[in-house]
């Protein structure tokens, strides 16, 4: 079978299953925002039991990233991944859930080279680039502001 790169293009469009592209949007759209609105009633929490607003943002990402955490370990998040997609990447319980997978998943290796190796494969590069965009930034307003 030889095909050109534009006739294997047009035969796997063809073949590929039509993506629900509405519905997808919808579903993520629904999700995100409804994970939002616990973090904000989460906040709103902590704010009525008077810590400022400061720490009370605080303590809404420990517990949102805990949340996750939780959900992760019991196949919860995965399920709603499964059905809201990209709605859980909503980036503090997605990326609690970035670490929390891949340990869970890899457990039967081992706590060392499974667990804490496996851990920061999807979240290290995030980790690591932030932390290097953070020090760029901060050496370049130095300079600035110097």
């Amino acid at each position: 079978m030889d095909m050109t790169p534009k006739e294997y293009q047009a035969y796997v469009k063809q073949k590929a299953p039509k993506s629900p592209i509405v519905k997808n949007t919808l579903l993520a759209f629904l999700t995100g925002g409804a994970i939002c609105t616990i973090g904000q009633l989460i906040l709103n929490g902590y704010t009525g039991l008077g810590l400022d607003k400061t720490d009370a943002g605080t303590a809404t990402s420990v517990t949102l990233v805990f949340l996750s955490a939780v959900a992760t370990g019991m196949g919860l998040y995965t399920r709603l991944a499964r059905f809201a997609g990209a709605g859980t990447l909503v980036p503090i319980t997605g990326f609690a859930n970035a670490v929390v997978s891949p340990a869970v998943d890899f457990k039967s290796e081992g706590l060392i080279t499974g667990t804490a190796v496996k851990m920061f494969t999807i979240a290290g590069p995030v980790i690591v680039f932030g932390v290097a965009a953070s020090v760029v930034y901060g050496a370049a307003l130095m300079l600035l502001h110097g």
